[in-house]
């Protein structure tokens, strides 16, 4: 097997996990090692354990580093794609201006590429997933944070720098919450899992009564989704203004770009129509009736895997293989 032809280590970094894996040429999935970020090391101290994951990784699926094709790794933030450059990452603190293409090039010697990982989910679910044989379609990550991909006419848009398609960091409310960004009021300051925790929180406080109540530690994204199956009314009411938010700008995203379908993804679209419907309905609520009534409004069908097989057909595409 010559190495074009094999297999190629796809990685997914976020601000609280990341997977590497070894991809094959067909798509199959040959080994899955997944951590913790811990992003508060610092990213000297996460590349040293990534590196380590990956080589876990390719023994796990039986072949040596020598053996892999290149490497796709889709991360967080705001990528330099000509460079491999995280230039900034919100959810990953310090993270500025770091050659991780470079970084992980010399550690293991191989062919790199760097994109943003909703921008790899998004060729993922275009590829393999919900959106197979679309040419229109934008893909949204509702997780900790918020991001974008976009699928444009058959091709993954970029933008000029590989920057294309932060959806997260809209601005939906000039004076609402401070994002992780440094702005005031974006997409995900309004209806990430970070958001829907933060308004939980603050209900509580004003007086609001709920299960919710009874937590000893710090409520998340996941506690809330709990209250809001057992029809704790704080819950389903934060759950419905998340949506709502999440709704205005897919109508922005809709408006801008007349897309075939929007795909969600990430850990808060495991609350499915109780996160869609609404979100359908405000979308439609704030854009024009032709291009509302075109778009499908659906959850990703390739999960937590989309960013991995992403980040794999990318690689192998920039690399020379086929797709």
């Amino acid at each position: 097997m010559t190495r074009s032809k094999g297999p190629v280590v796809a990685v997914d970094l976020g601000g609280t996990k990341y997977i590497a894996a070894v991809i094959g040429p067909r798509g199959k999935m040959l080994s899955r090692v997944y951590c913790p970020t811990l992003s508060h090391e610092g990213h000297a101290r996460i590349i040293d354990r990534l590196a380590a994951s990956i080589k876990e990784a390719v023994k796990e699926a039986g072949f040596k580093l020598r053996d892999m094709a290149g490497m796709g790794v889709a991360a967080a933030g705001i990528i330099d794609i000509n460079r491999g450059l995280i230039t900034e990452a919100p959810n990953l603190p310090k993270w500025r201006n770091i050659p991780l293409r470079d970084l992980l090039r010399e550690e293991f010697k191989m062919p790199v590429f760097v994109l943003n990982d909703a921008s790899a989910a998004a060729l993922g679910e275009h590829c393999l997933g919900a959106g197979r044989g679309l040419d229109n379609l934008i893909y949204m990550t509702v997780s900790t944070g918020i991001g974008g991909g976009m699928i444009i006419n058959g091709e993954l848009y970029n933008g000029t720098d590989g920057s294309a398609a932060e959806v997260g960091h809209m601005i939906i409310q000039v004076d609402g919450p401070l994002c992780h960004c440094g702005h005031y009021g974006c997409l995900e300051a309004m209806a990430s899992g970070t958001a829907i925790a933060r308004m939980a929180e603050e209900r509580l406080r004003s007086g609001w009564t709920s299960i919710l109540s009874k937590s000893r530690r710090k409520i998340t994204a996941e506690d809330v989704a709990a209250a809001a199956k057992k029809g704790d009314v704080l819950a389903c009411q934060v759950i419905d203004d998340a949506a709502g938010y999440l709704g205005i700008g897919m109508a922005g995203l809709v408006n801008l770009f007349n897309p075939q379908m929007i795909v969600v993804g990430g850990g808060v679209s495991a609350l499915g129509e109780r996160l869609l419907r609404p979100a359908r309905k405000s979308m439609k609520q704030h854009a024009f009736k032709l291009p509302a009534g075109t778009v499908r409004v659906v959850r990703s069908a390739l999960g937590a895997d989309s960013g991995l097989m992403g980040a794999a057909i990318y690689a192998r595409r920039q690399a020379g293989g086929k797709p």
